[in-house]
C-alpha cells in the first residue's frame, strides 16, 4: 500500500523528515518497504534553467537549424536549435549538457555536448515533449519576459512533488489500509513519545451534509443478512461528469491510481482516505429503481466492467436491480453497464459492509483482486458507512455539482457492537516482560481509541472500536500496548534463561536411513509445495486431470490442484537452479501425493494421500579435475542409486519383478514391482516435459511408492553363515530375438534351477556383424553353489544343459 506524505498531512499536520517517519511507521508495525520521491513531471525538471537568447542565426546549408547563443546566468552557451519558433530576445527553457532529460515518450537520457553540421552545441532549448510536460512538439517553450536567466525552470511550471511510502501491511491490519488509518496510528505514537508536540488528528467534517430535495429515492432490500449486515445508499441528481481537478489527480497518481473521471476518482479518493470502499451506480441503469442485495441464481452470467464473463452460483453475493439482474459482484467488481460514464447524469452511491468470508471466497474463486475486495475480504468498519457516504456526497457536490436528492437509505437491522475485552495488569506485564504502571497502560489505550468502561486495581474492561477487527483477546490488547510503547524500548535482560532440548533423528527410521544415505552421496533434499497448476497434467493418461484434488478457493490457477507426482516440483527446482548457472544437480524429496476417485461416494475412500520418495539427476556426476574427466549423469547411475536404496531397506533385488516402464513421464526406463504393484519406476524424463520447463539437458527421475516398500519390508535382519563350499561360474552366449527382455531370461533360469543359482549377471549385449537381422546376443554369467557340498563338473554341466534347453524351448534361444 502506498501512502502520500502530502495527503497524510491533511489529517496529521507533521513535518518530520522522511527517514524519521519511515522508522516510526516500521516501529509501530507499519513496515515501510520503500520510500520514493514522486513528481508529476518525471525528473522534476532538475538541472533545467531559464535562458535568454542573445543571438540567433540560421546555419548555412540547412533549412531549419539555427545557431544560438544563450545566457543561462553564469555563462553563455552555444546551442544548435531546430525549432521553427526560436528567435533572438526570447526567454526559454535550457537543458545544459550533463542534464538528464525525461521525454514524454521514450526513455530518459543524459544530454551530451555535440557537433551538429560542424557547429558546437552545449545544450538544448527544449519543447514540452522533450522534458515530459506534455506531447506538444510544435516548438520550444517560451517563458515570460520577466524570467531571469539562470533561474530554475521548474519555478515557472506547476509541478506536484511528494514523498511516497510503500508500506507492507500484515493482512490483519485493515484499520491501516488508508491515509487516515496510518495518521491515526502515527498520532497515537507521537502523543506517547512526544507529549509536548502540539498536534491533533483531524478527520474531515461532514457537518455541511444536507438533503437538497427529495425527488428520487432508490429503495434498498437486503435479502441475505449474513452476507451483507449493512447497506446504505444515496441518490445524487444532475451531476456533471468531467475530469477531476489537478490536486486530486496528482494525489491519486502519486499512489499509483489512474484518474478516470471526477465521480469515480472521488470514490477512489475516499477509499484511500478512510479505507472504506464505495460504488457509484448510474441511477438510470438500475432496473425498477430498487436495489436488492441477494445471492445469485446458480448459472447466472455476469460480465464485469473489465469485459470478463463469470458464471455465478448461489454462494456469490450480488447487488441487483428490482428484476434480480446482477449489477455488481458485491464488494469485488462492478458490472459492464452499472458504472459511471460520460453520459451519466444521476448517480446512486453505495456504502456497505459485507461479510469478509463471502467476499473472500468469491474473489478467490474468480481470481479477482481489486482495491475494494482487498479491504472487504479482510474486514472494514461497519459503523463508518454513513460518514463515508456523506464525505463522498459532499466531494461530488463540490467537484461534479448536482443535488442530494434523497435521504440516506440505511439498512442495518442487526447493529454490530464494539468488542469487549477484559485485561489484567498482571497478564500484560507477564506477557510483555515489562512492569507497566496502570496509568501508562490507560494512556496508551486512550490514544488508541480503546475505551475503558470499567476498572479496578487488578484489571480493565475495554471496548475495542469496530474498525479494529484484529483486537479480540487480552493478548491482542497487550500487543497494541507494546506496539505503541515501542519494541525498541523493551530492555534487554541481563541473563537469558532457556531450556535446551536436543532432538536427534532416530537412525532406525527408514526415512532417516535413506536421507542420510542420499545426503552422504551429495544429494540435496528439496521440499516443494503440494499445490501445482492443472496444466502439468493436461493430456496425461497415467495421471489424469479428473483424478486431481482441487482447491475450492485457490489463490491462483498456478496453485489450484494437489500434485499426483513429485516430478513437476523437482523440475521447477531444477530450472530455477539452471537459470542461476547451477547445472549439476542431485535432488531427493520425501513428500505426499494426492488422488481423487470421482466415482467413489464414500468420503474416506474418495480421496487418498500417499507418501513418495523421488530422486532427480542432471548434469555432471562430479566436478572434473586433472584426474577425473567430465562425465554426465545417466540412467545407469540412477539405477545404481535406486538399487542401493532398496538394499538399504533390507530388500534383495531378486524380490522384484523388473519390467520396462510404460510411464509417460519418461522417455525410457524400468519398473520394479512387488506383488504386481509398482514399487519404483525410474528413467529419463520425457523430452516433452523438459520442453515445458525449458530444460535443455537430460534429467533422470525415480519415484518410490514409500508405503508399499515399508509394508513389505523385512523388519528383522537375518544372518547366514559364510559358504563352506566354492562357487562355480558358467558363461553363456545366447542368440535371441530382439524383442526378448533380459528379465524373461532371468525368470526362466531361476525357474529351471531354484536351488543352486546364486547370481545371474549380464556382461555384454551385442547386435551387428555376424548376428542375423532381428536378433541380438546376450553374454550371461551364472554363479552356482551348493551349500552342502562341492559341485562337480558333471552336476554343473547337467544343470546348464537343462537351463539352455528351457531357454531354447520358451524363448527360442540358441547358443552361439
Amino acid at each position: 500500500m502506498k501512502i502520500s506524505y502530502n495527503w497524510l498531512r491533511d489529517y496529521l499536520p507533521i513535518n518530520l523528515p522522511a527517514n524519521v517517519l519511515k522508522d516510526i511507521l516500521t516501529q509501530i508495525g507499519l513496515e515501510v518497504a520503500k520510500v520514493e520521491q514522486y513528481s508529476s513531471v518525471p525528473g522534476s525538471l532538475e538541472g533545467l534553467v531559464v535562458g535568454h537568447v542573445l543571438k540567433c542565426e540560421r546555419i548555412q546549408g540547412t533549412d531549419h537549424l539555427h545557431y544560438t547563443e544563450v545566457n543561462v546566468g553564469d555563462k553563455v552557451l552555444p546551442i544548435v536549435c531546430g525549432a521553427p519558433n526560436v528567435a533572438e530576445g526570447q526567454k526559454v527553457v535550457v537543458a545544459p549538457a550533463g542534464v538528464t532529460l525525461y521525454p514524454y515518450n521514450g526513455e530518459p537520457f543524459k544530454l551530451k555536448k555535440a557537433k551538429i553540421r560542424g557547429v558546437r552545441s552545449e545544450g538544448m532549448i527544449v519543447a514540452e515533449d522533450e522534458i515530459g510536460l506534455g506531447p506538444d512538439h510544435t516548438g520550444i517553450i517560451v517563458l515570460p519576459d520577466d524570467a531571469q536567466p539562470g533561474e530554475p525552470a521548474k519555478k515557472y511550471f506547476d509541478i506536484y512533488q511528494d514523498t511516497v511510502f510503500e508500506i507492507d501491511l500484515t493482512p490483519n491490519r485493515t484499520d491501516a489500509f488508508s491515509h487516515f488509518g496510518v495518521a491515526r496510528d502515527l498520532y497515537a505514537y507521537l502523543k506517547i513519545h512526544e507529549p509536548n508536540l502540539d498536534i491533533e488528528l483531524k478527520l474531515p467534517s461532514v457537518d455541511d451534509f444536507k438533503i437538497d430535495e427529495i425527488t428520487r429515492t432508490i429503495d434498498v432490500e437486503i435479502e441475505n443478512l449474513e452476507a451483507c449486515p449493512r447497506y446504505a445508499g444515496l441518490t445524487i441528481t444532475d451531476v456533471e461528469i468531467k475530469p477531476s481537478p489537478k490536486w486530486m489527480q496528482n494525489r491519486l497518481k502519486a499512489i499509483g491510481q489512474k484518474p478516470i473521471n471526477n465521480v469515480v476518482d472521488i470514490t477512489n479518493y475516499v477509499l484511500h482516505e478512510i479505507g472504506h470502499p464505495l460504488h457509484a451506480f448510474d441511477a438510470d441503469q438500475i432496473p425498477g429503481g430498487k436495489i436488492r442485495v441477494k445471492t445469485a441464481e446458480p448459472g447466472t452470467k455476469f460480465t464485469t466492467l473489465f469485459g470478463d464473463e463469470l458464471t455465478l452460483t448461489e454462494n456469490d453475493l450480488v447487488i441487483a436491480g428490482a428484476d434480480g439482474t446482477p449489477l455488481v459482484l458485491a464488494g469485488i467488481v462492478g458490472g459492464l453497464n452499472s458504472g459511471v460514464t460520460d453520459k451519466t447524469r444521476h448517480i446512486f452511491l453505495e456504502s456497505a459492509f459485507f461479510n469478509p468470508t463471502w467476499i473472500r471466497k468469491s474473489a478467490k474463486k474468480f481470481g479477482i483482486s481489486t482495491d475494494s475486495s482487498y479491504r472487504f475480504e479482510r474486514g472494514v468498519d461497519p459503523n463508518n458507512t454513513i460518514w463515508t457516504i456523506k464525505r463522498t456526497a459532499l466531494l461530488i457536490k463540490q467537484l461534479a455539482g448536482g443535488k442530494i436528492a434523497s435521504n440516506i437509505v440505511d439498512r442495518y437491522p442487526r447493529p454490530i457492537e464494539p468488542f469487549k475485552v477484559t485485561v489484567k495488569y498482571d497478564y500484560v506485564n507477564r506477557l510483555l516482560g515489562i512492569k507497566f504502571k496502570p496509568d501508562e497502560i490507560k494512556q496508551i489505550l486512550n490514544v488508541l481509541e480503546i475505551k475503558i468502561t470499567q476498572e479496578d486495581d487488578e484489571k480493565l474492561q475495554v471496548v475495542v472500536p469496530t474498525y479494529r477487527w484484529d483486537v479480540r483477546r487480552p493478548a491482542d490488547v497487550a500487543e497494541e500496548i507494546i506496539r505503541i510503547y515501542g519494541f525498541n524500548n523493551v530492555p534487554l535482560p541481563s541473563v537469558i534463561k532457556s531450556v535446551h532440548q536436543k532432538h536427534e533423528a532416530d537412525p532406525e527410521i527408514p526415512v532417516n536411513i535413506i536421507s542420510d544415505y542420499l545426503s552422504s552421496l551429495g544429494f540435496n533434499e528439496i521440499m516443494n509445495t503440494s499445490l501445482q497448476t492443472e496444466k502439468y497434467y493436461e493430456g496425461l493418461q497415467t495421471y489424469k486431470v479428473e483424478n486431481l484434488v482441487r482447491l475450492l478457493n485457490p489463490l491462483s490457477s498456478d496453485v489450484a490442484v494437489l500434485r499426483q507426482t513429485l516430478l513437476f516440483g523437482g523440475l521447477e527446482s531444477i530450472i530455477r537452479n539452471i537459470n542461476r548457472k547451477n547445472l549439476d544437480l542431485k535432488f531427493y524429496e520425501f513428500g505426499n501425493v494426492y488422488f481423487l476417485n470421482p466415482n467413489e461416494t464414500d468420503f474416506d475412500r474418495r480421496y487418498s494421500e500417499m507418501p513418495r520418495l523421488a530422486l532427480w539427476l542432471t548434469g555432471l556426476r562430479e566436478k572434473p579435475n586433472w584426474r577425473t574427466p567430465a562425465k554426465e549423469s545417466d540412467f545407469y547411475l540412477l539405477k545404481t542409486y535406486v538399487d542401493n536404496i532398496l538394499k538399504r531397506l533390507n530388500y534383495s533385488l531378486d524380490q522384484f519383478q523388473t519390467d520396462e516402464s510404460q510411464n509417460e513421464l519418461l522417455n525410457y526406463g524400468l519398473e520394479y514391482k512387488l506383488n504386481d504393484k509398482t514399487a519404483v519406476f525410474f528413467g529419463a524424463v520425457s523430452n516433452k516435459l523438459l520442453r515445458i520447463f525449458e530444460i535443455e539437458q537430460p534429467v533422470y527421475f525415480a519415484e518410490f511408492d514409500w508405503n508399499l516398500l515399508l509394508e513389505n519390508q523385512q523388519k528383522e535382519i537375518k544372518f547366514k553363515p559364510l559358504p563352506k563350499f566354492p562357487s562355480v561360474r558358467r558363461d553363456l552366449a545366447l542368440l535371441l530375438d530382439e524383442n526378448i527382455k533380459y528379465q524373461q531370461v532371468v525368470d526362466i533360469i531361476r525357474k529351471t534351477e531354484q536351488k543352486l543359482i546364486e547370481e545371474i549377471n549380464i556382461f555384454d549385449v551385442y547386435k551387428g556383424k555376424n548376428i542375423p537381422e532381428g536378433k541380438k546376443s546376450y553374454a550371461i554369467s551364472i554363479i552356482l553353489r551348493d551349500p552342502n557340498k562341492t559341485l562337480t563338473d558333471k552336476h554343473v554341466d547337467k544343470t546348464i544343459k537343462r537351463i539352455v534347453a528351457a531357454l531354447e524351448k520358451e524363448l527360442g534361444a540358441t547358443l552361439r
